[in-house]
């Protein structure tokens, strides 16, 4: 079964510590595409996100955000002093390089990374929770793309529908069009009161049966829609081989096109390049 590469998933576990919340966002690209926004007490999660990542999705552009809001009822500030106090003596510094330096903000202390001290937690434990969130989340995802993905499958398939239609008319179509062409030849010579060569007209009807015949195109296209159909079928990605599969069919049309000779072999061609276009957007979308 094919996969969307769009979806998104969110979810959030509450705890004595706090909230952890992840965002995941998913649309399509041509690779794998992870980014991830994480705050810098979890910098140390990212190789194992990306790992996971690897593991359960093989393209599309992903953005993963993690949030983590400290639960501070009745627990009072902690400040780093030693801390604060080498800031404030490397702020001084540069200041004394500075003519007329601005005042210093203690606001400013405060908010750089470090100053203010969370209470004594075990990180390693807090991490295991996120990852474990974030696995939860990273299911929840992969879901939403399969739902999506059979949903595209749907789609494509009723334009397939179609397109067996059309193959099915425009084979059917061929004999009456090339006897209408060959009426209308007799009917040319007899306004003009010419003679006609019998063997030569056979010739000539012939010659344009030949330039005419799209039974090869025809078997093609049939070949190729059940091609795609066992690819929506299959597992593990299936994107490119379906959007290769696209030209194929398109390169078909272009040829039917090219060889039509009445207008209802135009039009066919015409119906099957347009569904075939709905498709292929479609396709754009599928891991």
């Amino acid at each position: 079964m094919v996969h969307s590469m769009t979806a998104f998933a969110r979810v959030e576990k509450a705890g004595a510590r706090g909230t952890l919340s992840w965002e995941l966002r998913s649309v399509n690209s041509r690779y794998l595409e992870p980014h991830l926004r994480l705050p810098e007490s979890f910098r140390d999660l990212e190789g194992a996100v990306r790992e996971a990542l690897r593991q359960g999705i093989s393209r599309g552009k992903l953005e993963c955000t993690l949030r983590f809001t400290e639960e501070t009822t009745g627990k009072p500030l902690q400040v780093d002093r030693e801390r604060a106090a080498q800031l404030v003596a490397a702020a001084e510094t540069i200041a004394s390089l500075i003519q007329q330096p601005a005042a210093l903000n203690p606001l400013e202390v405060l908010a750089w990374p470090g100053v203010l001290v969370a209470d004594a937690t075990d990180p390693q434990a807090l991490n295991a929770e996120a990852l474990a969130l974030f696995n939860q989340g990273l299911k929840e995802l992969k879901a939403g793309r399969e739902r999506e993905g059979a949903e595209l499958a749907r789609l494509i398939n009723e334009r397939l529908t179609s397109i067996e239609e059309d193959v099915v008319t425009l084979r059917e179509l061929v004999p009456q069009m090339l006897a209408t062409q060959r009426q209308k030849v007799l009917d040319r010579f007899a306004d003009m009161k010419a003679e006609l060569d019998p063997v030569r007209l056979e010739q000539e009807m012939v010659l344009l049966a030949q330039k005419s015949d799209v039974a090869e195109e025809l078997d093609r296209l049939s070949t190729h829609i059940v091609e795609v159909r066992r690819v929506l079928k299959s597992a593990g990605a299936a994107g490119r081989r379906l959007d290769f599969l696209m030209q194929e069919l398109n390169r078909e049309a272009n040829t039917l096109g090219s060889k039509a000779f009445d207008p209802r072999s135009t039009q066919a061609a015409v119906n099957l390049k347009v569904l075939i276009e709905q498709m292929r957007e479609q396709v754009q979308n599928i891991e």
